[in-house]
Formats: structure tokens, C-alpha cells, sequence
């Protein structure tokens, strides 16, 4: 068996565990900084697709992000064809996902795609042939709401279980890089606009704590910029951030169900800033873990009442949603599917413009 994967860093990593248990030869699409690294061990070959949409404080028309994206879309078919693929595995709700399962239509290659984003879910995930989700709760949600079909509910999120091997550097050490003690960590990720950075630096500045700010997909130089306190400090480039996170006092993020499930595998006391995606997945899991979601202005009144999350079942429900995931991989068969088609693409379509 042949198979290709095409991911972001994030998706990739939450593939990776899946990725190590397979008998089968493995071609990977890498989109975007840190995806190849993570792919690497897993995969013969490796062909860039193209990069995420960069920074939000920065605006692209839509015929440019267009023009892009049918760009990447063709270098992920030159990847993809002639190479005897089998199955595309896809993951996410980002550009990767949407350029990947494009070339494998048109190449007539299957897709199983890994959902867990679900409230948000990318629209091509409409012609996957079968698709994953975590819970049977939202796998009713997608059928209900987007009329997606060949859904399966493999009980769990397969990142849990990358988190849970990981290697995190000493506490001290990282204190030493930083040359900060007992400081915040503040992760400014896709749950936020670039309207929302000042304040919540404002914010951040009142605590009068030391700061440590991970700007992520936002402009490091930009973020620094709107600091005033010499108790921020601004990084730059990549960054370690399970280490970070296993380093600070606690940490504010503004982002998805990456962080989400790192602080709560790693136990990490959190807070997750509202942002525009009220209704997510990732709100979900966070409250289910005692992640506090609120507004900016109550981040600190809810740091001084902060506890570490309620891990639960996360590591030991990631194993099982591996191994059912593995199964369906080598049990697929796409004349026993079909694709929920262009009504699932238009609903989905329609209701990610509120997450724009």
C-alpha cells in the first residue's frame, strides 16, 4: 500500500503517531514551516506545496489568495502523479487540506480525512471519500450541519498521543534562554484578529508580570512594537512551545485544539481567550478540561483564580482513535464510499464566512 499525506505542522503532528504505526510506504505534502521536519521520519519522499496564508495583521485580495492557492494546488498533482498513491490522508481545516484533496480529485486518488475541527471544517472536505471525527456527538453535528457523509466516530484525537512522547526541555534551561522567571506565556494564534493585539497587550502589561509572547502567524516586529512594558518580551522565529509550556507560571492563548490539547495533556494551568470563534471545538474541549474561555478584559481576575486542566482520558482515548483510524486505512475501499458532494461543499462554504 502507497499512501500520501499532505499537512501543516499541525496536522502533521497529529497524524505522526498514526503515521509511525503504518505498514505502508508514505509520500508526504509539506505545507508550510515545520511540517517536513515532523513528516521526515515517516516519509520516502517529500515535495513542498506551498505555505499557510501568513500574516493576519497583513490583508490579500481574494484573487491573489486564488492564484496562490490554484499555484500549490498544481504543484501538489506534479507531486502526486505518476507516484501509484493509494489513499491521500488529510487533517485540518487549512490551506494543506484544501490543495491536497483538490490534486487527489483530480488524479481520482481517495481521501480520508481526519476531522476535528468541526465546527469549522474546511469545505473540500466534501469530496473525501471517508472522514473521521472524534466523538459521536460531532459526527452527528456534521451530518447534521453540513451534510456530510461516510462519517466514522473514532472515539479521540490522535495528537494526544505525539504530546504525550514528547521531549521537553528543563524548566530551568528554558528560563535561562528566555532569561525570565515565573513568567506568563502568551500565544497569539488563529482565534484572534489583528484588531485584538493591542489591547490584549494592554492587558497583559497590567499584570505587571514578566511576559513571554509567541506571535505565531502575527509579525514579531509588529507585536514589539505595541509593547511598552520591559516586562514583555517578544520571540521570534520558531519556538518550542511545549517547553514554553511546561516552563510557565500559566498561559493565555489565543488559538485552537492544538494548544488546547498540549496544555491539557501537559497539565499546563490556562486560560483561552475567547476571540471570534465562539462556537469551536476547541471552546469545547477547553471547557471540558476547567480551561476558563473569557474576554480580554477578565484575563486577570481569572489568572489569579487559575487551576491546572483535568487531563482525563485524552492520552488513553488518542491510542484507541489511532488504532481505529489504522483500521479504516487499511480497510478502505472506495467503491464502499462516496463523496457528500457539492451540497456539503456549499454549507460548509456558507458558514465558514463567520469565522472569517
Amino acid at each position: 500500500m502507497k499512501i500520501a499525506v499532505a499537512a501543516e505542522a499541525a496536522p502533521a503532528r497529529t497524524l505522526a503517531p498514526i503515521l509511525e504505526k503504518l505498514e505502508a510506504e508514505c509520500l508526504g505534502l509539506s505545507h508550510g514551516p515545520g511540517a517536513a521536519d515532523i513528516l521526515k521520519p515517516f516519509c520516502s519522499q517529500i515535495y513542498p506545496i506551498g505555505s499557510s496564508r501568513g500574516n493576519p495583521l497583513q490583508k490579500r485580495s481574494r484573487t491573489h489568495i486564488a492564484y496562490l492557492v490554484a499555484g500549490d494546488t498544481l504543484k501538489a498533482v506534479k507531486a502526486l502523479k505518476g507516484k501509484n498513491i493509494d489513499l491521500l490522508l488529510s487533517c485540518g481545516n487549512a490551506g494543506d487540506v484544501r490543495k491536497g484533496i483538490s490534486a487527489a480529485n483530480i488524479l481520482r486518488i481517495p481521501v480520508l480525512h481526519l476531522e476535528q475541527d468541526i465546527y469549522n471544517p474546511i469545505e473540500m472536505i466534501a469530496f473525501a471519500g471517508q472522514i473521521t471525527a472524534p466523538s459521536s456527538r460531532y459526527k452527528k453535528y456534521l451530518e447534521d450541519n453540513y451534510l456530510l457523509k461516510n462519517i466514522e466516530n473514532i472515539g479521540g484525537y490522535p495528537l494526544a498521543s505525539y504530546i504525550n512522547q514528547m521531549t521537553l526541555k528543563h524548566p530551568q534551561d528554558v528560563k535561562n534562554t528566555y532569561q525570565m522567571d515565573d513568567f506568563i506565556l502568551l500565544a497569539l494564534g488563529g482565534d484572534l484578529k489583528g484588531s485584538d493585539i493591542p489591547g490584549l497587550i494592554k492587558t497583559m502589561e497590567l499584570l505587571e508580570k514578566p511576559v513571554l509572547i509567541v506571535p505565531f502567524r502575527f509579525n514579531s516586529l509588529q507585536v514589539r512594537k505595541m509593547a511598552q512594558s520591559s516586562l514583555i518580551k517578544v520571540v521570534d522565529g520558531f519556538v518550542d512551545l511545549p517547553s514554553l509550556m511546561g516552563s510557565c507560571q500559566a498561559m493565555v492563548y489565543g488559538a485552537g485544539m492544538g494548544i488546547t490539547l498540549e496544555a491539557g495533556v501537559l497539565e499546563v494551568p490556562s486560560i483561552k481567550i475567547k476571540g471570534f470563534h465562539h462556537e469551536h471545538s476547541s471552546v469545547d474541549l477547553a471547557r471540558d478540561l476547567g480551561i476558563p474561555v473569557v474576554d480580554i478584559d477578565d484575563i486577570p481576575f481569572t489568572l489569579s483564580n487559575l487551576n491546572k486542566p483535568q487531563s482525563k482520558n485524552l492520552v488513553k482515548d488518542a491510542e484507541v482513535a489511532i488504532d481505529k483510524f489504522i483500521n479504516l486505512l487499511y480497510n478502505f475501499k472506495s467503491e464502499d464510499t462516496s463523496k457528500s458532494g457539492w451540497a456539503a461543499f456549499n454549507k460548509i462554504w456558507k458558514a465558514r464566512s463567520k469565522f472569517r
